[in-house]
Formats: C-alpha cells, sequence, structure tokens
C-alpha cells in the first residue's frame, strides 16, 4: 500500500499501546506515508483549535486516507464540511454520544450529522459495550450519517484501555483493495 494516510487520535491521544500508534509504524513498514499528528491540549482540547489544526494537515499533507477515532471523529463532523478534499476512505472508530456531553471537551459539543464526508469508501467500527456511545446510538448515527458499520462484540472504546490493542481490522481494510487485486 503506497498512500498518504492521516491519523486523527481522540481525547488524550493514542500514544503506544493504542492501535492506532500501532497502525501508524505498521502502514510506514508497508511504505505508506503517515500524518498522526499530536493535537494541542488533548486532554483538554478546544473545537476550534483542533479545527484549526486539522485543517492546516490536510493542505499540507493532502491525505487520501483519514482514520478517526473517538473525539476525531466529532472533529471530522464539525470540520469536513469546510474542506475541499475527496478521499478514497475514511474510517470512523468509537465515534462518541450525541447526547452524553464529555466534560473535558465541552467545546466539541453538540456536534452536527455531516452531509459529505467527503470519502468515496467509508466505514464506521462501534462496540457493543463501548461507554461512550451505547450499540443503539452507533446505529442511530450510522443510519444518519448513511455508512456501513462493524459493531465489534466487547471491543469496549476499542482502544488499549479496554483491552482492544490489535490493529488488524484496520489494517485489513486498508489494504482490502490491494489484497482483491492480488497486489499482497
Amino acid at each position: 500500500m503506497n498512500k498518504r494516510v492521516l491519523i486523527l487520535h481522540g481525547l488524550g491521544g493514542s500514544d503506544y499501546p493504542h492501535w492506532q500508534a500501532q497502525l501508524a509504524a505498521d502502514l510506514i513498514k508497508q511504505h505508506s506515508v503517515v500524518s498522526f499528528p499530536a493535537f494541542p491540549n488533548r486532554n483538554n482540547p478546544e473545537l476550534s483549535i483542533w479545527k484549526e489544526n486539522l485543517k492546516k494537515e490536510i493542505e499540507h499533507f493532502n491525505p487520501q486516507i483519514v482514520i478517526c477515532h473517538s473525539l476525531a471523529n466529532v472533529l471530522w463532523f464539525h470540520t469536513c464540511d469546510e474542506l475541499d478534499i475527496s478521499l478514497e476512505k475514511l474510517m470512523l472508530v468509537a465515534p462518541v454520544s450525541r447526547t452524553r456531553v464529555v466534560k473535558e471537551a465541552q467545546s466539541f459539543y453538540p456536534y452536527p450529522i455531516a452531509k459529505d464526508l467527503k470519502a468515496k469508501e467509508i466505514i464506521m467500527l462501534a462496540s457493543t459495550n463501548d461507554p461512550y456511545m451505547s450499540e443503539e446510538e452507533a446505529m442511530q448515527l450510522k443510519e444518519a450519517l448513511n455508512v456501513e458499520i462493524n459493531v465489534m462484540k466487547d471491543a469496549g472504546h476499542i482502544n488499549a484501555d479496554s483491552g482492544f490493542g490489535s490493529h488488524d481490522f484496520a489494517l485489513e481494510w486498508l489494504t482490502k483493495e490491494e489484497n482483491d487485486k492480488g497486489y499482497m
């Protein structure tokens, strides 16, 4: 896979052993160009600052693929209508509830339902026991966004803290096209 992949972390970041950090390393090994920026004040973020950082990163990096985790999904929903971009793929992992405001990220709420997520292929991943979004809420968001969803059993918030450190699901989805064509 030789693509430009932008990986966006949520509240608190996605440092190793988070699957996003491991995915970034593995994509680089496969000759992808990866941007995995650390947003400022990641434990107490401000939407306007994160949006500005995201816009600059997209302008500079020009990704083909974007992978969001947790609060980064909300950042994408707030920002995508302002972007002049057409991604090949967008992965939305463990979005957070629209009704439960996370105190440390109050400026991100309420968040919009984006009409155009700016990608040709989109998948959302949720969990049956995510403390930040119920399975029912995930299905409602899936319908509102009109995207494909994969609900993982007992994966928590799909992060290392919930015992979920694997990134195989992301790597498989990202390389699916090459695998289907027999490249790998």
